[in-house]
């Protein structure tokens, strides 16, 4: 979607991975969906939009939480088992392979629904780098953004989740996603780490 020096078209990835989008209500939604996660699972890509000067704070907050690694995402980071990457509230978050490996990728690119990091462009880049070996999630938000990328994604083959109207601080970015038809299950926050485990387990 945006030109940044890691990005290799076309890539398919040998891992599984998780991208998570989120905005209004969603510092303590992403909370409850990682604490409970083991540190076993695949790595983990987060969009929560969200100032530049409250991201790493935020990261480091999560990572004394959670029994998985939690860190603000740099440029060239390879994407490890056990380890979840937040977008720094300056540059969008992609995926790209280097050297045969998943990594971050950072862009300064223009904002796309108005945000920068977007939902959309991580969503995307995991829709076309990852296919159907994606998990996605989209928790409360308001407004529109990743809900083309996570039909994008589904498109692909990947199994994605939403966040419920009765468990979201504010449903506009569900709500949009499953009306766009990107969405395969609807849950209460509380059910998604749970679920999300259990596709996990299914054979590949």
């Amino acid at each position: 979607m945006h030109t940044v020096p890691l990005t290799v078209r076309n890539a398919n990835a040998d891992g599984r991975v998780i991208a998570v989008g989120a905005s209004t209500g969603g510092t303590e939604a992403l909370k409850a969906l990682l604490v409970p996660l083991p540190a076993t699972l695949p790595p983990i890509v987060i969009v929560q939009h969200m100032p530049a000067m409250f991201t790493g704070s935020f990261a480091r907050r999560l990572d004394g939480l959670c029994a998985l690694t939690v860190r603000e995402a740099e440029h060239g980071d390879v994407l490890l088992p056990g380890h979840a990457y937040l977008a720094p509230g300056h540059s969008h978050l992609l995926l790209a392979r280097l050297g045969g490996r998943l990594c971050c990728a950072l862009s300064q690119a223009d904002a796309v629904n108005r945000h920068r990091p977007s939902v959309e462009v991580l969503f995307q880049s995991v829709a076309e780098l990852v296919g159907a070996r994606a998990l996605g999630v989209m928790l409360t938000g308001m407004g529109k953004d990743g809900a083309t990328g996570m039909r994008a994604m589904r498109d692909a083959g990947a199994y994605n989740f939403a966040q419920d109207e009765a468990s979201a601080t504010v449903f506009g970015m569900p709500k949009e996603a499953i009306a766009l038809g990107g969405v395969d299950e609807i849950l209460p926050l509380a059910r998604i780490p749970e679920r999300l485990q259990a596709r996990l387990a299914l054979p590949r």
